[in-house]
């Protein structure tokens, strides 16, 4: 490999912000059609009842301990304006124009969102953009360190997926089992997962021991010479490429492929794209998108690889030895959390064997129940699972979670009570609304069911690509521990 950086890398990195700034364009497309219900004023949890919330039981730092541009203004114009602003900065990222400008603004205004709807976006694929949009930000052709960050970042990313596999002691990965139900319980399945379900035992335990060694073993290879990485980058690719076809997990899996740019170089780069296309989006500097190579002061970018290697490491050590850092370095290295420039990684670190799935029903007299229903996850048995990449249906998702942990029960009740007032902007969250255009229900009730795909000859036989099994109300939830008592 040529010595000269900026010779080797000048396409790569042009080719990199372009597909960048369509992850970025997908992801404030996706969020922009769902933010009202999620954070609005009539959302299932008001951003300006979270600020105040949080103002309430802090000073000054909680500009640092939540950095979001709503503390100026947290309207619902102004969750739209975000979105919509940053679609157009992700645009002008794509097109190569004011591209440092825009990225800055790209990266300004996703923190600001991704603060403004947690839990919604309490997500890996999140910060994942968000820290590889930082660094884009001091991303030149001829910037050695920069592209060697960019490696740590799909390093960690990768690495500390399989480290917390091993770290969490879940026998599902160290007895090779987790393929056995991950296709199943996963999130949000599509119509392939139901046919890898259906896939001998022994070739789903293969690939959970490949998936184990593509996470743990194939990450080292990044920081080899060329050929290397660039088995490396092919191999993970591949693998991001299956997981695309058997899951709807966003633009994760695009993204780590992006990432993957930079295992490779021009020359490697060339070879595959046409002469044309490779003069058109090589990296051309011009004072007008601030991207000429002496933008980024050799300072400022010394200073940022001690702050993302040092923080990088000693994430990697709290996942390792489920330990958080003590004192003052714990201190700051939680403020770096929250700008999200570096983050902690671990996909699926535990397996769950079991897919419970939730059923709301509201009622106005307590007898005829009408169920409400969703746009993406498991609902009625015979509907087919979507292909619903890369877009990210934020409360089909974060219902998977509810019954899993105690602490997701509290959102959901914020859910229930917006049901109970037919919120116009969280309602539109729903396939269907059985009370639209109507009074609100008096009652809701909540129950829970065990889900499983059926095998082919129940399928053939039934339609269905679902069965399910009632397991009674979800009782976290008071009023669901008892069916209640109409009013006379």
């Amino acid at each position: 490999m040529t010595t000269d950086i900026a010779n080797s890398y000048r396409l790569i990195s042009a080719v990199f912000l372009r597909l960048l700034g369509v992850i970025y364009l997908i992801a404030f497309t996706s969020l922009g059609v769902q933010i009202e219900g999620l954070a609005g004023s009539q959302g299932i949890i008001p951003i300006e009842l979270r600020l105040a919330d949080f103002a309430a039981n802090s000073g000054a730092e909680r500009y640092l301990h939540l950095p979001t541009l709503f503390w100026l203004n947290a309207s619902d114009a102004a969750l739209l304006g975000a979105a919509l602003l940053g679609g157009i900065a992700a645009l002008l990222i794509c097109v190569g124009r004011w591209t440092r400008a825009a990225l800055v603004c790209a990266f300004v205004l996703y923190l600001s969102l991704f603060h403004a709807c947690h839990p919604f976006l309490n997500f890996q694929w999140d910060t994942l953009l968000l820290e590889s949009g930082f660094l884009a930000i001091f991303l030149t052709p001829n910037s050695r360190i920069v592209i060697l960050l960019f490696r740590w970042l799909l390093f960690r990313l990768r690495f500390m997926s399989g480290l917390s596999k091993l770290s969490s002691g879940d026998p599902a990965w160290s007895g090779l089992t987790a393929l056995d139900t991950y296709f199943e319980v996963q999130p949000l399945p599509n119509p392939v997962a139901w046919y890898v379900h259906q896939l001998p035992e022994w070739l789903l335990r293969f690939g959970t021991g490949a998936t184990l060694f593509i996470e743990l073993v194939v990450p080292l290879m990044m920081f080899l010479p060329r050929r290397w990485r660039f088995t490396a980058a092919w191999i993970t690719i591949f693998w991001q490429v299956l997981i695309i076809l058997t899951s709807n997990h966003n633009w994760i899996n695009f993204l780590t492929i992006v990432l993957c740019l930079f295992l490779f170089d021009d020359r490697a780069l060339q070879r595959v794209l046409p002469a044309r296309l490779s003069t058109a989006l090589a990296w051309q500097p011009t004072p007008a998108d601030g991207s000429n190579n002496n933008a980024v002061p050799r300072f400022a970018v010394g200073l940022l690889a001690a702050v993302i290697f040092s923080a990088g490491s000693l994430k990697l050590y709290e996942l390792a030895t489920d330990r958080d850092i003590p004192g003052n370095s714990g201190y700051l290295l939680n403020l770096v959390s929250a700008f999200s420039i570096v983050n902690k990684y671990h996909v699926f670190p535990t397996m769950t064997t079991q897919r419970i799935e939730l059923e709301v029903l509201g009622s106005y007299d307590g007898k005829e129940w009408q169920p409400y229903r969703f746009k993406y996850k498991p609902d009625v048995m015979h509907e087919r699972p979507q292909f619903i990449i890369p877009h990210q249906p934020r409360l089909d998702w974060q219902m998977w979670f509810v019954t899993l942990h105690p602490r997701h029960v509290p959102w959901f009740a914020d859910f229930l009570m917006a049901l109970l007032d037919n919120s116009p902007t969280v309602t539109a969250l729903l396939q269907d609304n059985p009370f639209a255009g109507k009074l609100p229900p008096r009652y809701l009730r909540v129950d829970a069911y065990r889900y499983h795909f059926t095998d082919p000859e129940e399928r053939q036989r039934t339609g269905n690509w679902w069965r399910r099994e009632a397991l009674g109300p979800f009782t976290p939830l008071p009023w669901a521990e008892k069916p209640p008592q109409p009013q006379l």
